[in-house]
């Protein structure tokens, strides 16, 4: 009827582009954590999994599997035309590989839709996951990008990927730009998700003999960043940018647009402002909540972020640092180009 496909033959194939990965859970178990690139075409919705739950503590199981076949037998058309949307080959997956999954592959196949389902679900991804986490050893060299709040970090770390240098975005796979406004305009990633896209990245650079990191932190919004790659920032070549505080200052407000987001910028400040000297932190509550948000960025780059900064950076030695001086991003680029081109080449 269906075979089963292992963990790691479902990566290679996706790999490879030759396979669409389905989950087959609730939506709501999909949004929570997934394998990256899957679709959800769920064989329940979340109100149907909490009724077939429910009716399975509280009456029986075989209550729950007969109104679970009442729910289904209503869907089945809508069902299946979705997956005959899907060309190529295909597999499926739910929590365990457990109900889900084995009666949507064997509906599929007596439909005439070949499809295999993962063997052990989500769960079995999970532990893979983990373990590589576990295991996981880096051999390339690393360059870590250190500048000020607003030097535009995330901004050239995006334009050199584009160019096809190798570089690992901590923040976009958390989705959270790492400061306590990190998640304005947001919806930053769980563990789960952040450390499935940790993994891919990685994957992706095993050839590469070197990558560029932003030197990050140990937690990210939600979620913690693995010891391994904690200690190779540690050991890296440490590049500082050293920019303008006015263009600094420009790249939040491009970044962050306060003004869309006025509450939450206000809840933000408010979580931190007893660490500020009380007059500077009085000026800046002014300032949010006029819309001067031009002297509210630099206030709180000059008197709170800068020389926090500062501290964290004093912890490397000077002949750790490699300082970048420049006015604007652009300048930045061709510098950071330069550095990693130098490593790329030859002994």
């Amino acid at each position: 009827m269906f075979q089963d496909i292992s963990i790691e033959d479902l990566l290679e194939l996706k790999k490879q582009g030759k396979l669409t990965i389905i989950d087959v859970r609730s939506p709501s178990e999909y949004k929570n954590a997934t394998i990256p690139g899957s679709l959800n075409i769920p064989f329940f919705n979340d109100e149907e999994r909490a009724e077939i739950g429910t009716i399975y503590k509280q009456v029986s199981p075989q209550a729950a599997k007969e109104r679970g076949l009442e729910i289904v037998s209503a869907k089945l058309p809508a069902f299946v035309k979705e997956f005959s949307k899907i060309e190529g080959k295909k597999a499926v997956f739910c929590w365990r590989g457990g109900m889900r999954s084995r009666t949507s592959a064997t509906v599929l196949s007596l439909m005439g839709i070949k499809v295999a389902r993962l063997n052990g679900g989500y769960r079995s991804y999970r532990n893979w996951v983990v373990e590589k986490l576990k295991t996981m050893q880096l051999q390339q060299k690393a360059y870590i990008l250190n500048g000020n709040t607003g030097s535009g970090k995330t901004t050239i770390l995006h334009r050199l990927r584009a160019e096809g240098f190798p570089v690992i975005d901590l923040e976009g796979i958390a989705n959270h730009r790492g400061s306590i406004f990190g998640q304005i305009g947001l919806e930053p990633n769980n563990q789960k998700s952040f450390d499935a896209l940790l993994i891919e990245e990685l994957e992706k650079l095993k050839s590469a003999s070197y990558f560029l990191l932003e030197g990050e932190g140990k937690r990210i919004g939600k979620v913690e960043v693995p010891d391994f790659l904690i200690e190779k920032k540690e050991k890296g070549t440490q590049l500082f940018i050293v920019m303008p505080i006015e263009e600094r200052v420009t790249h939040i407000l491009e970044d962050y647009q306060p003004w869309n987001h006025e509450q939450e910028c206000l809840d933000a400040f408010n979580r931190i402002k007893r660490r500020i000297h009380t007059p500077i932190a009085k000026q800046i509550e002014s300032d949010l909540i006029a819309g001067n948000y031009s002297s509210a960025v630099r206030l709180l780059l000059e008197y709170y972020y800068d020389p926090l900064y500062k501290h964290s950076t004093d912890q490397y030695p000077a002949d750790k640092k490699i300082m970048i001086n420049v006015k604007n991003i652009d300048e930045a680029i061709q510098v950071i180009r330069e550095h990693l081109e130098s490593a790329a080449r030859p002994l």
